[in-house]
This record gives C-alpha cells, structure tokens and sequence, in this order.
C-alpha cells in the first residue's frame, strides 16, 4: 500500500481492542476452519494424492530451484539499479547513487555460487541503510530482505544439506513479511481508502473498513499456511501467486518490480516440498493460529509504541 498511497507513520495504529471487533472475531474463525479443514484434507488419501500429482507436476523444476530463485532476485537487482533512487523496495526512496551501482553489483554476484556470499552480505547493508534512513519500525515490513541474505550466504557456502535449509529461510521469511504487512491492513486501514475510491472494484461492493478486514485476514491465513504442512503451504503459495500477478495488471510496473523477489520465493515454495514442520500438527493449529494472530498484533502495536511514539 505504501507504494500508491499517503502514509504517515508517526500517527498511532489503532489499538488491538480496536482491531479486535466483531468482523474481525469472525472472519479469524473463518480463516481458522477452512486452515484445519486444508491439514485434515492433507492427511487423508485424496490430500496425499493431491501431493503426489503436485510432486509430479512440479519434479522437472525441482533441481532448479536455486536457479530459479538466484534469477528472480537478479532480476529484481537490475530493475532496481535501472529505475534508480530505491533501497530495496519502491516506498523507501534514495538519492545516493552508491546505492544503485550496490544493487548492480549484487545481481551480478547471483550469477555465480561464490559470488552470493557478497550478494547477500550486500543486502544486509542495504537492510541497514534503510535503518539509519528510515528507522526500525519501517524496515520491520520487510524481514524478506534478511531471508534472502540469509539464502545468499548458506548457499554461497553451502556444505551437505544446507540448500533445503536455506529454501525454508526464505519461506519463513516470506510468511513473517505477509503477517506483519496483514496487521497494517487492521492497525491503519484508512491509508487503503483513497486507493479504493480509485479502484473501487478492488472493494467487491463491501465498505472500505470490512474489506480491509477481510483483506488482511485472507493474507494473514495465507502467510500463516506457508509455515504450516507442505501441501497446505504449497497451495497458499498458489493462491498467493495468483494474487500477486493478477495485482500487477492493476498497478503496474512498481508492483511487478517490488513484487518480484516474492513470486519468485513463491514459485520455489510450489516446486520444492521443504522439511516437513514437526509441530504442524491439526491438533495444534487452534492454539498456533491464535498464538500468532494475537502476537502479531500486538508486536506491531508495541513496536510502533517503543520505535515510533518515542522518538
């Protein structure tokens, strides 16, 4: 949203009791069935077919998920340093040149194994460049950042099994990203608001507040599913990918950039089962979901009281 639309970070989010309304309730009740629905599926004859016919449809691309994944962030890179004055991601902006010719630097870096310790060691710096230059809290929506690093270094120094964990880096790191960006859906929902009287189909004829309930809520579920069990996770990140390219029809060449290095952590996220989460258990997913529903919230409330209402 900070890509299209005025926002004011300095402004308090609204509290969780706020958040916390009666849509909300439901629709996090909601999202909660249709996810212990999706990990009983899984478990029974049709789920582990449905597993069985992805693997097949997805084999002929699974030795190539690294370089899938190294292409899609150098092609990121170089769309960066082609438009210019951006850390990163298109609402944090720069006039340093050094900061462009970095970004250059890093996509050729993903061209060979070796050369993505630098790559990913250089997107640190830039992680932290946006710290000195926008604070904290801002650069806490963006954590995907660190789990591409983080891939870049393992995977230039890789050693035995190192690539599977570096693969579930990236997903959890794209997972955390959609969470805390869904809490900014509920905690400023007015900054949405002039972008749907633009767009106002985006809205599906429901009023701009429950929309954006709704809308955080569906993201959250997705994002929360990318940690869960391998087919559930590799289903969300369908649906997410659908989501994403569909958006860049609508909004055009900024969103394609800045979404890019996501559908790419995606499309891997599809390819490649990962390790199964030992404690992704149906049993379990009430109490992980609420845990993480309500922890989200409130971090980011907390953060914006400790980093922003300080200062």
């Amino acid at each position: 949203m900070k890509w299209f639309a005025a926002y004011d970070l300095t402004a308090p989010p609204r509290s969780p009791f706020a958040i916390c309304s009666s849509d909300f309730s439901q629709l996090a009740l909601l999202a909660l069935l249709l996810l212990w629905a999706a990990s009983r599926i899984e478990m029974t004859g049709f789920g582990r077919s449905l597993t069985v016919g992805m693997n097949l449809l997805t084999e002929p691309f699974r030795l190539q998920t690294d370089a899938l994944l190294r292409a899609g962030l150098a092609v990121f890179f170089v769309a960066l340093w082609t438009h210019g004055n951006i850390i990163l991601t298109p609402d944090l902006v720069t006039d340093q040149p050094w900061v462009e010719w970095l970004q250059a630097a890093i996509a050729a870096g993903l061209l060979w194994r070796p050369g993505m310790l630098f790559s990913g060691l250089g997107i640190v710096g830039l992680f932290g460049y946006g710290i000195a230059r926008f604070g904290w809290f801002h650069m806490m929506d963006y954590p995907i950042f660190l789990g591409f690093a983080a891939y870049c270094v393992v995977q230039g120094t890789r050693h035995g099994r190192a690539g599977a964990f570096a693969l579930d880096l990236v997903r959890w790191s794209v997972g955390i990203t959609l969470m805390w960006a869904s809490v900014e859906k509920w905690a400023y929902p007015e900054w949405t608001f002039p972008l749907l009287d633009l767009h106002p189909a985006l809205a599906l004829g429901f009023g701009h507040l429950f929309y954006m309930t709704a809308a955080g809520m569906v993201e959250f579920g997705l994002a929360f599913a990318l940690i869960w069990t391998p087919l559930v996770r590799r289903m969300s990140a369908v649906i997410l990918s659908v989501s994403f390219i569909s958006a860049i029809f609508e909004f055009g060449k900024i969103d394609a950039i800045g979404h890019l290095p996501i559908i790419a952590a995606l499309a891997v996220i599809v390819i490649e089962p990962g390790m199964t989460n030992r404690f992704a258990r149906p049993s379990w997913l009430p109490a992980c979901f609420v845990l993480a529903l309500a922890g989200f919230v409130v971090a980011y409330c907390a953060a914006h009281a400790m980093l922003v209402s300080r200062v």
